[in-house]
């Protein structure tokens, strides 16, 4: 008896600590902590094949690097059609497990392949482990804030939403230090197998979610229809994606944010490699970087997101970003030095990370079920490879008309402010779709289908 008295003091003593951090209910807490183990794990998969990708895209030949990212493009539309399958005749407690485990899958069968594989062999198998992985890491975290969207509120979603998203920071902090750790003791079979492991702990953590879905419901109807199949069309993730007018929104969000991110990137390599010829000093440049992004990032996810958010409301914490983008670019056009590139990149990378991907996620909260899954794994992988597309491709023709930094800036601006006008668009309308929301469903977490109206 003493030992259970001692248990459930601990577990008090937890939740009143926690709740010192953010504004959680105690009914939430079990959801809360599995959220965080769920993506802990992915992400510290995904970490920890990164850096395999990256070596085996340079040994492919960096001039290919190009098309292995329109290879990308096209595998993430790809991999969205059987998913919208499973989506279709599979509840969410199959249909997550199973894209999974397809994918640990594929980890092991190219631990296998490299083992057998001979030096030639080699080359190939890393040109496709880089498309592989790249569909990969967006698909997967997508998969994760598709359920987070079916198991929570728009209210729930903006108080808990970014406390989550630090587990996603911790597990990447976690997996890029395995791989740094112990990439040259052992060997990259090694780290693969470790990997498909972590998803696969991925997945007992979403088979306990799912147990747990009923206690986030005051309504037992809501909670019951979340495990039928959801029905609809294969392709109906694409066409809503683009006839909904909410949802186009959406896309345009994610469009924009990915040429802007393509554009800056392209801007920092430039202005990096004109500061250092020491390819170690890049090296150390671009993990300080890493370094002080991972560190503001998880500060404000574990302290003040979810009270930005409910403190500003969605469409200001959206608009956030964009804004940010614009001071950051008008900086570089002004300055293009590599003190402004690195202060911009850190605020904007902490920026997305613990304010706009948390806020982006509430978007998809009053939503039809049927695009929480289909429509919102369209946007958030295929969606995003685009904007890397027309980003990239932008710059290289930009600069063969000869832009510098500072003109590839002048151009990024006017497009950052129609993002922001986007983002002030988006997150108004969500928050009136939200308030359409009945008031004992936003209090309790019991979760009713948008209207196709609502959705647009």
């Amino acid at each position: 008896m003493s030992d259970q008295n001692e248990g459930s003091g601990s577990a008090e003593a937890g939740y009143r600590l926690l709740g010192r951090i953010i504004d959680v209910r105690r009914e939430e807490l079990p959801a809360l902590l599995w959220c965080w183990l769920y993506i802990f794990a992915v992400l510290s998969s995904y970490y920890i094949m990164r850096p395999i990708r990256d070596e085996m895209g340079v040994a492919g030949g960096v001039n290919n690097l190009q098309w292995l990212f329109t290879g990308t493009l096209v595998g993430m539309l790809l991999v969205n059609l059987p998913f919208a399958w499973l989506v279709k005749n599979l509840p969410r407690s199959r249909f997550i497990p199973l894209t999974y485990r397809f994918f640990a899958t594929n980890i092991v069968l190219f631990a296998v392949a490299l083992h057998f594989a001979d030096p030639e062999q080699t080359i190939w198998i890393g040109r496709v482990f880089f498309i592989w992985v790249s569909v990969y890491n967006l698909f997967v975290v997508s998969i994760f804030w598709q359920l987070n969207v079916d198991l929570f509120s728009p209210e729930q979603g903006k108080r808990l939403f970014g406390f989550i998203a630090a587990g996603a920071t911790i597990g990447a902090i976690v997996g890029a230090a395995v791989t740094a750790s112990l990439a040259r003791h052992v060997s990259p079979i090694v780290l693969l197998l470790g990997a498909a492991v972590l998803l696969e702990l991925a997945v007992f953590a979403v088979s306990r979610l799912s147990r747990l879905s009923p206690t986030l419901h005051r309504q037992p109807a809501a909670a019951a229809t979340e495990e039928r199949p959801i029905g609809g069309g294969v392709l109906s993730g694409i066409t809503r994606a683009f006839s909904s007018p909410y949802l186009l929104n959406v896309s345009l969000f994610l469009l924009l944010f990915a040429i802007t991110s393509t554009v800056l990137y392209f801007q920092q390599a430039g202005i990096v490699s004109q500061s250092f010829t020491d390819r170690g000093a890049q090296t150390a440049f671009f993990a300080s970087v890493d370094v002080l992004v991972n560190t503001l990032t998880l500060v404000i996810q574990l302290f003040l997101t979810g009270r930005i958010l409910l403190w500003l409301g969605v469409a200001l914490a959206l608009a956030f970003l964009p804004a940010l983008t614009i001071v950051g670019f008008g900086a570089l056009a002004a300055a293009p030095t590599l003190s402004a590139i690195a202060t911009f990149q850190v605020l904007r990378r902490a920026g997305d990370y613990a304010i706009a991907r948390p806020t982006r996620e509430v978007l998809f909260t009053v939503v039809p079920r049927e695009d929480r899954y289909k429509a919102k794994s369209f946007i958030d992988t295929f969606v995003y490879r685009l904007g890397d597309q027309v980003g990239a491709w932008g710059v290289s023709i930009f600069r063969w008309f000869g832009a510098g930094a500072a003109e590839l800036a002048l151009i990024a601006i006017p497009i950052a402010l129609l993002w922001l006008l986007n983002a002030l668009w988006l997150g108004r309308r969500q928050e009136k779709m939200a308030e359409a929301f009945p008031e004992t469903v936003a209090a309790s977490g019991a979760r009713q289908p948008a209207t196709r109206d609502h959705a647009r």
